[in-house]
């Protein structure tokens, strides 16, 4: 890559032309900014358990009134986005000492997906105690007291994978559960999928969100405009498919005709279950979650990579787990929603370009300016590209 790359040391100017050029709501604004202004600086140094400890020891003693102690700090494997903690927490709640198994969530340097931490909390707050999400305690949303934003929730516990099957690739894509697990896991996630979308979330404090309007092309323009920004941001060159993707997602963007609450990745990885018994017991990585069309997340689940063939090697499983016209079903079921083939469509379009943005944009940029602890692990991603490229491709020659 040239030395001079504008998007490895972004000026003002250049930063506010795509602030003014493509809208997006206005805290992924305020996080996409504080990216491209902070690219500059040094590379991605690993910090150690005692200097995160120290953090958070900061931040509680400004935030709790009693005594606390911080004990047993240790790294959380996972994910190829977050930087986590997991640690216990003795303290005074609600007036009653607790022992307390906690997690802190804090952005790398520079990251897959410039998110905002106080979305992450809103969210999960107001989720909590009507689906299994972890609880969430404080947010360091602007980074007063980490290196960078951070979040504290209570550890959740099971596994995102069967730990007896090793067939799984990066992140949790593609993992395989086998014919017994998938017959217990694959209502539960159509079914909590359903009721997130129909979660009534007017009364949540979800300040850092915009609501878009019902009849209305927001929803989808803002997923297209976001999603333009970040590559304009990162690519490190030019793919005349992706403004072949752009120009026809602006084109034929649907009108939103419900605001659900939309995860943004939800897929097999990205919730945890008990192994034994094969439970649900968490939902996680809400970072990318908006408000807007369900059918982004139904989209989603559909992607290729996120799957694979059943043991006959004759049926495509969606996330390991069901048959497309099978989620199809079970989903119109437990929702009582219509599922739109055509919006789907539109959304595996958008899906698949935001995801060449991630994996020829970010996934690159982070990597050639060695911003992250797991480089090795979002450099690992980039192999997908052109798998990603041809569906894209496919998708649009299908419609064009």
């Amino acid at each position: 890559m040239h030395p001079l790359d504008i998007r490895d040391e972004p000026s003002a100017e250049f930063i506010a032309s795509l602030r003014e050029r493509y809208r997006v709501e206005p805290e992924i604004d305020r996080m996409l900014t504080r990216k491209m202004q902070r690219r500059p600086g040094t590379p991605y140094a690993m910090v150690s358990l005692d200097f995160l400890s120290q953090c958070l020891s900061a931040m509680l003693s400004n935030l709790l009134t009693g005594e606390f102690t911080v004990s047993n700090c240790r790294w959380l494997a996972g994910g190829a986005s977050k930087i986590q903690m997991r640690f216990s927490l003795s303290w005074i709640s609600d007036g009653i000492k607790t022992d307390s198994d906690l997690v802190v969530r804090m952005e790398p340097t520079e990251s897959l997906n410039a998110s905002s931490r106080l979305r992450e909390f809103q969210l999960l707050k107001a989720l909590g105690g009507a689906f299994p999400v972890p609880k969430v305690y404080w947010v360091d949303a602007d980074g007063t007291w980490f290196p960078e934003p951070a979040l504290i929730y209570a550890f959740a516990p099971g596994v995102s994978k069967p730990t007896r099957r090793v067939n799984s690739g990066v992140t949790g894509l593609g993992s395989q559960y086998g014919p017994q697990l998938r017959q217990l896991l694959a209502p539960q996630f159509v079914n909590w999928l359903a009721k997130i979308h129909t979660f009534d979330h007017s009364g949540a404090d979800l300040s850092s969100f915009e609501r878009p309007a019902v009849g209305t092309t927001d929803a989808a323009m803002m997923q297209i405009q976001n999603t333009a920004r970040v590559w304009e941001e990162d690519r490190g060159a030019e793919l005349a498919l992706m403004d072949v993707a752009a120009d026809w997602l602006s084109r034929n963007m649907p009108s939103l005709d419900r605001a659900s609450i939309v995860h943004g990745d939800y897929r097999g990885g990205n919730f945890l279950f008990d192994e034994d018994s094969g439970q649900f017991t968490a939902i996680l990585d809400w970072e990318r979650a908006f408000i807007g069309d369900r059918h982004r997340d139904l989209a989603w689940c559909t992607t290729n990579v996120l799957g694979h063939l059943d043991e006959d090697g004759k049926t495509f499983l969606m996330c390991g787990l069901l048959p497309e016209q099978a989620f199809y079903e079970a989903y119109e079921k437990a929702s009582g929603l219509t599922v739109d083939r055509t919006r789907v469509h539109f959304y595996q379009v958008l899906n698949r370009y935001q995801q060449l943005q991630i994996v020829l944009g970010t996934a690159y940029r982070v990597v050639h300016l060695g911003k992250s602890h797991q480089n090795i692990v979002i450099s690992r991603l980039q192999k997908a590209s052109w798998l990603l490229a041809e569906d894209l491709r496919r998708s649009l020659e299908e419609v064009i």
